[in-house]
């Protein structure tokens, strides 16, 4: 019996990096996933979810867009016959340009994505949920929502509202059984952060590549996955309104010159 047995979970951001391995191992942990992204290539996290002997169905749209998040969490009752976990794991980083260049237009995607997208999917996920006493919902925030150092303004303003909405949901739940947390990656290898590692690679300085984490190393997505794993399934049912930071211990400490013992 895997963790998940028998439950239905919804991952969005499913197209790749982070969202990819979580349906992936969602599955092998006995879940059926709902992978949403508004990247065709959700299809084929479907498939590999499917060709592996899970069960996954594959929905494309807007993440940040009401009706359609109310279309696939109304999609996973249908298919499955209920609602389990849900993952608001989709985002946008905005590039880095310099806040100077940024105009409000800019600021309103980022939030309207990151932010806004996960809310709705509180929202309309709670909505399923409460009437069974029974849930978890995670949100992807970030360490840039923590302090500053790890992502631009607009970006880094989000994800401190995604941990802010996990800390407030989890206390509108009161006494439903729901239970809201956010996940805090540090810099880990994914589509969003493609231009990083490629420009570190290009200069050959790949090795430095997560140098300031007492790990001295970057995470790779399935090492998130593994975290929402744990506040997916029961391990983690008395886990609530939490910010669950994964970044090599980056965070726990002000930035300073390291010496190798």
């Amino acid at each position: 019996m895997g963790r998940l047995q028998g439950r239905t979970a919804v991952i969005t951001g499913a197209a790749s990096g982070i969202g990819r391995a979580a349906s992936l191992l969602f599955a092998r942990e006995g879940a059926n996933v709902v992978c949403v992204d508004r990247a065709e290539a959700v299809a084929d996290t479907a498939g590999m979810v499917t060709a592996a002997g899970g069960k996954a169905i594959a929905l494309t749209g807007d993440a940040g867009d009401e009706a359609f998040v109310q279309s696939f969490i109304a999609s996973a009752v249908s298919e499955y016959g209920g609602l389990d976990v849900v993952w608001a794991n989709a985002g946008i980083s905005g590039g880095f340009a310099p806040l100077e260049e940024q105009t409000p237009d800019y600021w309103s995607e980022i939030l309207r994505i990151n932010l806004i997208g996960a809310f709705l999917a509180v929202k309309h996920a709670s909505a399923v949920m409460i009437p069974k006493g029974l849930g978890s919902i995670i949100c992807t925030a970030s360490v840039a929502g923590l302090r500053s150092g790890a992502g631009g303004p607009a970006y880094s303003a989000s994800k401190a509202g995604v941990i802010s909405l996990a800390q407030t949901a989890a206390n509108e739940f009161y006494g439903t059984g729901v239970r809201v947390n956010a996940i805090c990656p540090g810099l880990i290898e994914t589509g969003m952060t493609k231009p990083i590692f490629d420009g570190a690679r290009a200069r050959g300085n790949e090795d430095k590549i997560g140098q300031l984490n007492p790990l001295t190393r970057y995470g790779v997505a399935d090492e998130i996955a593994h975290a929402a794993l744990f506040l997916a399934s029961d391990d983690s049912s008395y886990v609530n309104g939490q910010a669950i930071v994964v970044d090599g211990g980056l965070s726990s400490s002000h930035p300073v010159v390291r010496r190798k013992r």
